[in-house]
């Protein structure tokens, strides 16, 4: 007994018979898309949070050095180097550790906010799109209706072409849903690789603050017993 095959449709000519708000969630996929990427790249802990240089850093005040190590932050670009570089810079006109740590927060947040950069945009792609797709849908519905009356007055109404049109038009809200839950699971990751970061500057921020306190004690204790 022979089946009957259904006929197949490629991506393309689904593409196609999505209408041109499938276009609309194409483009935003791919605006998507290169934000995570350039956000992964610019939140790598190499460009935010290289170890190897807090701990160089804080081996250099350890040793009272701060003057080396100020500049040593100020030529380099990570985040925490700005942070430390705050610290230092108001370390060294003598001010109190309240004035220290208000400095470090200020340079903290500024930071903070440039590491935020552009990350809501793949959040907003990931609750547009299953909108546009929704949006798409009901324009196709829309289109089926009318067509559907149009052909019931004629007497030529069939199930057929009926079904047809609703499939095509649920086609965007596929698509878009197709492209909003990766976005949706990448947002995520942004936001927890950023929290994550942000963790540990504030911990190495501190930790610069407590060294520059311990060394003020330190020469004021050195000072008193001469």
């Amino acid at each position: 007994m022979l089946t009957r095959r259904e006929p197949t449709m490629d991506i393309t000519e689904l593409f196609q018979q999505g209408g041109p708000l499938m276009w609309a969630i194409l483009a935003a996929s791919i605006v998507g898309v290169g934000v995570f990427l350039e956000r992964l790249w610019s939140l790598q802990r190499s460009r935010v949070l290289p170890r190897a240089f807090v701990e160089r850093i804080r081996a250099l005040v350890a040793k009272g050095k701060t003057s080396e190590a100020l500049l040593l932050c100020e030529e380099n670009g990570s985040s925490i180097a700005q942070v430390m570089a705050g610290a230092l810079r108001t370390y060294e006109h003598e001010a109190k550790r309240s004035d220290i740590k208000e400095a470090v927060e200020e340079v903290g947040a500024r930071e903070v906010a440039h590491m935020d950069r552009n990350v809501e945009i793949v959040g907003t792609i990931a609750t547009i799109t299953p909108l546009l797709g929704l949006l798409g849908t009901v324009v196709g519905m829309i289109q089926v209706f009318r067509e559907f009356v149009s052909a019931y007055a004629a007497g030529t109404v069939g199930p057929d072409s009926f079904a047809q049109g609703i499939w095509q038009a649920l086609i965007t809200t596929a698509y878009g849903l197709t492209v909003a839950i990766p976005m949706l699971l990448l947002y995520r990751y942004l936001q927890g690789r950023n929290n994550s970061l942000v963790l540990e500057m504030e911990e190495d921020a501190m930790g610069i603050v407590n060294l520059l306190e311990d060394r003020r004690r330190s020469a004021g204790k050195v000072e008193a017993d001469g």
